[in-house]
């Protein structure tokens, strides 16, 4: 049975009847989907989940999600709920969207209505409503070492810039760092004499975890405060900052760090997508072949939570090795 949600403030079922809700409720129902979004640390996190919500009350109303309209649809009755979302997916899937944003998008009105179950304002589930298979990790290769040794070749560290990102790129292949934990570093996080670096991991909330830099690293972030003179400011304030007009002295962004991979990837030739996440692939990669077997060691060095993951990078790398093998093999024959 077809169910629309009308900006009357009723449920219009298949047969034309309106099922009308009630109006002191909405208007003293909790904003559910701002809790949802409050209750998420990470800005991209919250952004994420704003755009993916406003497509579904797009799609539902053609109106964006106010805590009115949001309240109507957690009040729909288990039926009328899983049909409207049923419907929504089977939009989703004839866009021919891929199946991770499709199960993202899903992922977050199961995320509205877990929120508005806990609130009281919600009496439905949405456990039938299935996700898509995805094949996690489908190219985890990277690309190899020479090729981020020639991305770093072309900065020039002669200038306070150069100095800036060198120090970024060696955090991404030398610690295979995420963009935003780089993003979120303070200068009360580089410890100089100690060697180390303290970061806010994926999944760690506050509690941040302190890793060991390499001598190469040490030395390009303490070149890098030198140059730009930031040895002696406070703790908390960020460590790679912006150094062009209406930006100086702003934090640095994910999106500053993507660009600046993909324009030394194209500049020096690479022909496969690189981004932050390809270094660390790449890293990663690289890791699991120096210390064939100990996936421990590699786990601890890419912080994966399940060891699980660092087997998939090893897995890609030898399926590569063996077909390779085999195909020089066959064409060998004549």
């Amino acid at each position: 049975m077809d169910t629309t949600i009308t900006t009357g403030g009723e449920i219009l079922a298949a047969d034309n009847t309106l099922v009308p809700l009630d109006s002191a409720t909405l208007s003293t129902a909790p904003d559910v989907m701002a809790r949802l979004l409050l209750g998420k640390r990470s800005p991209n996190t919250q952004r994420a989940y704003a755009r993916d919500l406003q497509d579904f009350f797009d799609y539902v109303a053609k109106k964006p999600p106010t805590p009115s309209l949001v309240t109507q649809f957690l009040k729909l009755e288990q039926g009328q709920a899983i049909n409207v979302v049923s419907q929504y997916k089977e939009s989703l899937m004839n866009k021919g969207l891929s199946e991770a944003t499709v199960n993202r998008r899903l992922s977050a009105i199961k995320s509205l209505v877990q929120v508005g179950r806990v609130l009281g304002v919600c009496n439905f589930v949405l456990d039938d409503i299935g996700g898509e298979k995805v094949k996690a990790y489908r190219d985890t290769s990277g690309v190899a070492p020479e090729a981020i040794g020639s991305m770093m070749k072309l900065i020039d560290t002669s200038t306070v810039i150069g100095k800036r990102d060198y120090a970024i790129m060696r955090l991404l292949w030398d610690n295979a760092l995420r963009r935003n934990e780089i993003c979120q570093l303070n200068i009360g996080d580089f410890n100089a004499s100690g060697g180390t670096i303290s970061i806010l991991g994926k999944g760690r909330g506050t509690q941040k975890e302190t890793i060991k830099l390499s001598r190469k690293t040490i030395e390009a972030i303490a070149d890098w405060l030198i140059a730009s003179r930031r040895t002696k400011a406070k703790s908390n304030e960020p460590l790679f900052v912006a150094l062009v007009e209406h930006f100086k002295g702003k934090r640095l962004t994910g999106e500053f760090i993507r660009k600046l991979v993909d324009t030394l990837a194209q500049q020096a030739g690479i022909p496969k997508k690189m981004s932050p996440h390809r270094i660390r692939h790449s890293a990663i990669t690289k890791a699991t072949e120096v210390f064939d077997g100990d996936y421990q060691k590699v786990q601890k060095f890419s912080r994966h939570a399940n060891i699980n993951t660092v087997l998939k990078y090893d897995d890609n790398r030898k399926k590569q090795e063996f077909q390779a093998t085999i195909t020089d093999t066959l064409a060998d024959l004549f």
